[in-house]
């Protein structure tokens, strides 16, 4: 009755007969991108929609601020999409930055209907 059990395996350390497996940078990368850009760009365009508010506030009289600062807006705007594409690695030159231009757009048209 004197036999040993084997001595418990800490649950801490590797096991050789049991390894790991191997995780799949490939797919991990993917999904990081893509929560990356997310987030730049929703955050980027909150910026500039906060602009287009800020713009819609001003004083009628003030035409001048209200262009301004509705064409800072397409610019944040336009940032955010080259932050997307220049995170996915696309070329940042693309017909894309026309959509970076709609807070302008939308901007002007809803301070000046």
């Amino acid at each position: 009755m004197t036999a040993e059990a084997a001595p418990r395996r800490r649950r801490h350390l590797m096991d050789p007969a049991n390894p790991v497996r191997p995780v799949d940078d490939r797919s991990l990368t993917h999904v990081q991108r893509w929560v990356t850009s997310t987030l730049a760009v929703l955050t980027i365009a909150h910026l500039a929609a906060g602009l287009v508010l800020a713009a819609l506030e001003t004083p009628t009289s003030a035409t001048a601020a209200r262009i301004g600062l509705t064409v800072i807006a397409g610019a944040f705007g336009v940032l955010a999409v080259t932050a997307g594409l220049a995170i996915h690695r696309r070329r940042v030159l693309s017909p894309w930055l026309l959509l970076g231009l709609l807070p302008t757009v939308v901007g002007l048209w809803l301070a000046f209907a």
